[in-house]
């Protein structure tokens, strides 16, 4: 009875084993251009991935460009976001909810001024079979240098710059840079 029950476990996962088989034998992996470790965000730079599809080749370009560029502002008023929700909570800034609106506009001004400067550190341009482009970048944008422009933004703006401090908001800036990693 042992027997004939080991024989049926067996077969059953033979059967599992070979259904999944067949159900991924048509699969063929794909190999993405400007992918993996490196052109992740780290905790010193913001990075994003873009792809364009184009006939022409610099339309191809300009989309991919585009698509970089606005993941790159998403991650990055994503992180602005909790980096003020933060700085609010432990700095006691969080009471003054104007204060807090105000700098996250600000940031957001800074960070839609800087994306132009972003840099491209990877640019793959494919054609297909049927002589359309694929255009793969890689933009990156440094934390640091971002955090400075946003901290140099607050004070000049009179009334953000009472409660703000440098260095506290610069250490939770890092806190959150460092979760990328």
């Amino acid at each position: 009875m042992k027997k004939v029950l080991f024989a049926v476990v067996i077969a059953l996962v033979a059967v599992g084993c070979a259904s999944k088989k067949t159900a991924y034998q048509g699969d063929k992996e794909v190999t993405i251009p400007c992918t993996g470790a490196e052109y992740q965000s780290t905790s010193k730079v913001f990075r994003a991935h873009g792809m364009g599809y184009s006939n022409d080749m610099q339309i191809a370009k300009s989309k991919a460009l585009i698509n970089a560029r606005a993941e790159l502002a998403t991650s990055i008023s994503a992180t602005l976001k909790r980096v003020a929700d933060n700085y609010a909570s432990s700095y006691q800034m969080g009471e003054n909810e104007e204060a807090k609106s105000k700098f996250q506009d600000l940031a957001r001004l800074v960070v839609n001024q800087e994306l132009q400067g972003s840099v491209i550190i990877c640019d793959k341009m494919m054609k297909t079979p049927g002589g359309q482009f694929r255009s793969y970048v890689v933009v990156e944008l440094g934390g640091a240098e971002l955090a400075n422009k946003i901290a140099n933004a607050v004070k000049d703006n009179d009334k953000l710059r009472i409660d703000y401090e440098y260095e506290k908001f610069k250490k939770v800036f890092e806190e959150e840079m460092s979760k990328m990693e």
